[in-house]
């Protein structure tokens, strides 16, 4: 992939994030979509911004994104697009929301970036130039996966426990028997710890491809593993693993038995992880 998609990606995300601190907690008109997720000016203007800067550079690609959908493009490429993933981390002051950008090249993802605005932190990756961290503004440095072996010594995040109970009953009792602990680094936030080896997994019961796109490429040069619960690399599954490499079997084994079939996963417009 051309070198300036992926800085690309990391400057649209950093503008998209800054944005988005112009009215972190400050009192946010919220509405709800007909979902039911919650959204806000914040998550539209950011995503406008994001798009208006990609039709005036790259005009030929496509664009996907959670807010407006999908536009089509000509090059082969296309851009994945989650302004604010944790609105609710948002709307409620806690900094633990990020900016998601994803590059993919003929359907397979070859960048991704997860920007956390108000923690002032970055982990980019392209296919086969490795995973890289950013903090405030420090040289990047290359970030690794964990190499935790079993599950029974990792420590697993995940957003909401209700999620589990609701779409994929019995998965959390199963998990949470099966791991050593379980801590509620949400969205994002979750997948970027796993990147740089503080978590060893983040499992998503439901996701839609915009929550998860960039953690593909990621998690493959940071040297873990991102796949469904039934151990499939796909965007669209409806469910979602980062993890360290050797614990990728195990967590499948445990977790495709709760896993609905691809024609029962949630469509790829569902609103996942608000």
């Amino acid at each position: 992939m051309p070198n300036d998609r992926l800085q690309a990606a990391i400057d649209l995300a950093r503008a998209a994030g800054h944005s988005t601190l112009t009215t972190f907690r400050s009192n946010l008109d919220v509405t709800s979509k007909a979902d039911g997720s919650p959204v806000t000016i914040a998550d539209r203007n950011a995503e406008r911004l994001i798009r208006e800067r990609l039709a005036a550079r790259f005009p030929d690609d496509a664009i996907l994104g959670e807010e407006f959908g999908r536009t089509p493009g000509t090059s082969g490429y296309e851009w994945v697009l989650d302004p604010i993933d944790g609105t609710i981390s948002f709307i409620r002051g806690v900094p633990l929301y990020g900016a998601l950008i994803a590059v993919l090249h003929d359907n397979r993802p070859v960048a991704g970036v997860i920007h956390m605005p108000a923690l002032d932190e970055t982990v980019h990756a392209a296919r086969g130039h490795g995973c890289w961290h950013t903090v405030a503004a420090r040289d990047p440095i290359r970030c690794h996966a964990s190499t935790t072996a079993r599950l029974a010594d990792a420590l697993v995040a995940l957003t909401d426990p209700t999620l589990f109970n609701t779409h994929r009953p019995g998965a959390f009792d199963a998990l949470s028997r099966a791991c050593r602990s379980i801590r509620g680094w949400s969205d994002c936030y979750a997948h970027l710890l796993v990147a740089t080896g503080r978590a060893d997994a983040a499992v998503e019961p439901i996701v839609s491809i915009w929550d998860v796109a960039p953690m593909a490429v990621i998690m493959e040069e940071a040297g873990g593993a991102f796949l469904d619960w039934t151990g499939q690399q796909r965007l669209t599954a409806g469910h979602a693993i980062s993890c360290a490499a050797p614990l990728a079997t195990e967590l499948r084994t445990l977790l495709s038995p709760f896993a609905p079939d691809s024609q029962a996963a949630p469509s790829v417009q569902q609103r996942a992880n608000p």
